[in-house]
Parts: structure tokens; C-alpha cells; sequence
């Protein structure tokens, strides 16, 4: 059996990123302040960067939290003007990290992240059913992590990946009048994080990251056929309708640099700016054990063309204390989608998005508590892609909120 190269479209969200696939939910405070990344106020300052742990202000840090994301995706038929939407479930991402300074200088953690995972659902009867029906996905990354203060306003940040994670894919096969199913719940992969975090002065925090990209190794891969078993020695599946695949599943890179500024006391702004490397998902390929359902010379192999462009990505957020135990957050951001119009793909649906964020903070101690919710405005697609023979127009919507907790100890 070939080894294989599935995109990320197999292992991703949708549209929680409105620049393709990638789940950006892994902060309720940062969600608020348009997800940006230098904030060193609690333990969730470790999966956007290692070495901000150094200038948590407390010896032990825990922070979790858990968001709710709804999306929407219309796709019509100019010519018909037939138009379909999913019926997604609500999406339900969640964190968890903790933070502990075992010395003066140096610190330790661990975050637990799922960076990768929703569900989109077509109705049965939809024009694209031969693309997806249904694709539900979950990644989760678990990252221990180290952090080392260079200087009293420098620090150095390393963290080691584990990501797990699985997929359910629906399709439709009409030569064959049937579906198939694409599942794997065992993949696995390895990649690591990089990060060097400022505090030059009492006003500046500057947050420099790195995250590789994670390949995910599949090898238990199972595509299930819901045909007539009469057809099954034809397709060369088992008495079970079923046949193997395996697959390297690469996962994103990203590049964040990020700068909070303390404008009085009371007043903070941030800034971000993420670069994605998407170009190496350059097309979609499934190699099947058997099963002739492909388009290439080898009718097992079955290939589409993505052509991903790498993105960057833009996001403010500020911070306003109304009192010691009260704060306000409002944020924008703008995200790209990596691909163009003639690229559209039904199982990622991608727009280029604005979105506004906002939430308050609340301080009862050493504890805290936060909300969060964004709105996204999606840019409308006319588009006809040739490769996949699928045309038409697109438009979606999203809504996010989150509830986190942090809990400090000196």
C-alpha cells in the first residue's frame, strides 16, 4: 500500500477560522481581545507561547475554558437558485494549562488544546453529496513545555507536541448508487513550539512564536461501503463493505508575532499579526487498498486539487479596567482564506472574514472568571471550480462564546 497525503481538510474546524480550517479558540480572555497573544496574566498564555509562562505573576497558574461555535454555510445554484445550508452541530472547543515556576527562572507547564476538530452536515439531497455528506474531525494537541528567563525582561520557551486525533467523512458515490464512509480515530502525530517573550519595560509586552507543522500518521484507516453487495467483489471490498487506506495527515504551521501596550494603569491595546504556511495543501489524495473508485492511472488512487496559498492574518483587541475586579475587552480581526474563488471546496468552506469580539473579565481573588463572543462577517463566494466540476454561489455566518476560569497562587 502507498503511503498517502490527506489535507488537513480531514482533521480540521470549519470556519472557526475564517481563513480555512484552523480552530482559533484556545483563550477566553484572548477570544475577547481578538484572539491576540501577548498576555502573560494566566497559564492559557501557554499553548499561544512557552515563554510567557516566565512573566505569569504567580508561582502556580491553572486556566481552563470551553467555547460554543455555530456556523452556518448557504450554497445556491445560480442557474436553479436552489440553495442548501448545513445543519451543523454546535461546535464545542476546549483548554486546559497549567503553569509552575520551579525556580526563579524557570518554569514549567503543560496545555491541553483542540487547535483541529468540527462538524459540517449537507442535507442528503444537495448538489455537492459527491464531495461530503457529512465530516466530523477532532484533533487534540498535548503540549509539556518549558520556559526559561534569559534576563529579568527575557525569557526562551520550547514545548513538545502530541496530537491525536480523528475523522468520520461521508460522501456520496453515484456511479456505484450508494455513500461511503472514510473513518480513522487513532491518528497520531509529533511536532514542537518555539517562543521568546519580552517585558523590556513596565509598559510593553512583545510575544515572538513558532508552531511546526504536526504529521499525523493514520494507520487504521477504514472506508466503509454502502452499496449492494452484489457490486462488492467489483469494488474488491470484504464481506463487510468495507477497505483500508493509511495516510500522513500534515497539520498547519504558524508564525504569530504579538504586542500588548499599556496605554495608562487602566488601558492596554494589543496587536497580533499570524502568517499560515497553507501552500503545502496543494491537493487532497486518497490511496485505497482496493476499492476502484480513484480518478488517476491507478483507479485506487482518488486526487483533488486544493492549491492553498499561504495567509496572514490580523487582529487588535484592547483592555479596559473599570475597576481592580472588572475589566472590558473588545477586539477586530481579519482573516484570509487560503484559497480563491475557483478553489472552493464544500468539505472547508473558507471566507475571507472581519470579525468583532468582545467580553468582560472578573477578578474574586486569586480567582478569575471570563466571557467571551465574536461575531464573524464572512465575505460572500461566486465561484466555479473545475476541478471537482462544482459551481455556484456561498455565504456563511458564525457565532462564538466562551466561558475560562484562572486560578493564580503566589
Amino acid at each position: 500500500m502507498k503511503k498517502v497525503l490527506i489535507s488537513t481538510a480531514l482533521l480540521a474546524g470549519v470556519l472557526t477560522q475564517a481563513g480555512a480550517f484552523r480552530v482559533s479558540l484556545q483563550g477566553v480572555k484572548q477570544l475577547a481581545m481578538a484572539h491576540t497573544s501577548a498576555h502573560a496574566g494566566d497559564a492559557s498564555v501557554a499553548f499561544f507561547n512557552p515563554a510567557g509562562m516566565s512573566f505569569i505573576p504567580a508561582k502556580l497558574s491553572m486556566a481552563a475554558g470551553g467555547f460554543g461555535a455555530i456556523t452556518n454555510v448557504t450554497y445556491q445554484n445560480p442557474a436553479t437558485m436552489q440553495s442548501f445550508d448545513t445543519d451543523n452541530p454546535i461546535g464545542t472547543p476546549f483548554y486546559a494549562a497549567v503553569a509552575y515556576k520551579v525556580m526563579d527562572n524557570v518554569s514549567v507547564g503543560f496545555s491541553f488544546t483542540t487547535p483541529y476538530g468540527s462538524t459540517i452536515q449537507w442535507p442528503e439531497d444537495w448538489e455537492g453529496r459527491e464531495i461530503v455528506q457529512k465530516l466530523a474531525l477532532k484533533a487534540m494537541y498535548f503540549q509539556p513545555m518549558v520556559s526559561v528567563k534569559l534576563a529579568p525582561w527575557a525569557s526562551v520557551g520550547a514545548s513538545y507536541i502530541y496530537a491525536t486525533g480523528s475523522v468520520d467523512w461521508d460522501k456520496g458515490l453515484t456511479l456505484y448508487n450508494g455513500t461511503l464512509n472514510i473513518k480513522d480515530e487513532k491518528a497520531k502525530g509529533h511536532g514542537f513550539g518555539l517562543g521568546f517573550y519580552f517585558q523590556p519595560d513596565d509598559k510593553w509586552d512583545v510575544s515572538i512564536a513558532y508552531r511546526s507543522p504536526v504529521n499525523m500518521k493514520a494507520e487504521n484507516g477504514v472506508a466503509s461501503f454502502n452499496v449492494t453487495p452484489t457490486l462488492y467483489p467489483l469494488i474488491g471490498i470484504d464481506a463487510a463493505g468495507q477497505d483500508n487506506f493509511k495516510a500522513t495527515l500534515p497539520l498547519v504551521e504558524e508564525y504569530t508575532i504579538g504586542a500588548t501596550f499599556k496605554v495608562t494603569p487602566k488601558w492596554k491595546l494589543s496587536a497580533d499579526m499570524n502568517y499560515v504556511g497553507w501552500e503545502k495543501y496543494d491537493r487532497l489524495t486518497l490511496d485505497f487498498e482496493n476499492a476502484p473508485i480513484g480518478n488517476q492511472a491507478d483507479p485506487t488512487v482518488l486526487t483533488n486539487i486544493k492549491d492553498f496559498h499561504n495567509t496572514r492574518n490580523f487582529r487588535v483587541g484592547t483592555e479596559y479596567m473599570f475597576t481592580t475586579k472588572i475589566a472590558g475587552r473588545l477586539g477586530w480581526y481579519y482573516d484570509e482564506s487560503p484559497y480563491e474563488d475557483g478553489n472552493f471546496i464544500p468539505e472547508t468552506p473558507s471566507f475571507d472574514a472581519h470579525a468583532i469580539t468582545g467580553g468582560v473579565g472578573l477578578k474574586f481573588g486569586s480567582l478569575g472568571v471570563d466571557l467571551a463572543a465574536a461575531k464573524t462577517f464572512p465575505k460572500s463566494r461566486v465561484f466555479n471550480n473545475q476541478n471537482i466540476n462544482f459551481a455556484g454561489q456561498a455565504k456563511a455566518n458564525s457565532f462564538y462564546f466562551g466561558l475560562g476560569v484562572n486560578y493564580n497562587i503566589n
